[in-house]
């Protein structure tokens, strides 16, 4: 098998409240809800998943909602755009399904020869729908709201803001097999071959721009995509071989992962797609429970307790 990074797998971000969250991403956006379980470091936070029907890698957006949570601010050092992919000619549903509630929202408007409509969520996280020039044909998840003609497909991109591009590309190119394909003044466009989607990372170049600050509305890492753990342990030592300090191999229960941080700031993780969101209950039911990581599972009713309720 190569040894080649898949586009993206997930991007994890930060949200106040957990229950304004979950009905932003499951009522208006029509995301499934495929994870309820906690932060393996802070058992008393949430941690969502939302994506598609299974989980598919490059449709999973999760977050780590903190009740009272400052706002963060986004700039460079960050992610701080996600798009996502959907059909052609699905832009003025969404653009009034935003204006009937009460979303904010720019103006259809294009670059690198797409068109897309920026909006954030409630908590001011930056994201953007796109239509992509190739067109996206991953089945998505619908609702009795949201038809299979306008739904989200999945990440289309991420946008990365930073002060130098230099040793992020530097990275893309040289460890992840990702090309530079175009570049718009300060905004350059990197693909990687290796699949058909969730493909692209955006850089901005911002020298003069205030660093960015964690908080609520900002994201927290953006992770790689491989396929199995064989290849995960042979980009550590890529990684590691090009000086960065990066972690061993941790199991997430749904993904193996590794961490590092990329000289611009931006927390990059690599993770599987073994063993998938199936491993602890059935397709069918994803989401419909409170899943705790097996080291937690004996405090379950003092977790429970001080969890926000969602219902």
């Amino acid at each position: 098998m190569e040894n080649k990074i898949l586009g993206l797998h997930h991007i994890t971000a930060i949200a106040g409240k957990a229950k304004q969250n979950l009905d932003f991403y499951t009522k208006v956006m029509g995301l499934r809800l495929l994870k309820k379980t906690v932060n393996f470091d802070d058992p008393g936070t949430y941690h969502l998943y939302y994506g598609d029907e299974v989980g598919s890698a490059g449709t999973i957006l999760t977050f780590f909602p903190y009740e009272g949570a400052q706002l963060g601010t986004a700039g460079p050092g960050m992610a701080t755009h996600i798009s996502y992919a959907v059909p052609e000619g699905s832009l003025e549903f969404w653009k009034q399904r935003f204006e009937d509630f009460r979303i904010n929202h720019g103006e259809v408007s294009e670059k690198f020869g797409e068109q897309y409509l920026p909006f954030t969520d409630p908590d001011g996280l930056q994201l953007e729908l796109v239509v992509p020039k190739n067109g996206d044909s991953r089945k998505p998840w619908v609702t009795e709201e949201i038809s299979e003609t306008v739904a989200t497909r999945g990440f289309h991109a991420v946008t990365l803001t930073l002060r130098n591009i230099k040793a992020t590309a530097t990275i893309l190119t040289d460890i992840f097999g990702y090309k530079l394909v175009e570049q718009n003044g300060n905004h350059y466009r990197y693909i990687t071959d290796a699949v058909e989607n969730a493909a692209i990372i955006d850089l901005i170049e911002a020298p003069g721009a205030t660093r960015g600050e964690g908080g609520a509305g900002t994201n927290h890492h953006i992770a790689f995509r491989v396929k199995n753990e064989e290849v995960l342990m042979e980009f550590r030592k890529k990684v590691a071989a090009s000086g960065f300090n990066i972690t061993e191999k941790i199991d997430r229960n749904y993904f193996y992962s590794l961490y590092f941080r990329e000289p611009g700031g931006v927390l990059f993780e690599i993770a599987t797609d073994n063993p998938g969101f199936g491993i602890d209950e059935p397709f069918d039911q994803l989401g419909s429970s409170l899943l705790l990581p097996p080291q937690y599972e004996a405090s379950r009713s003092r977790i429970e307790a001080v969890l926000p309720k969602l219902d």
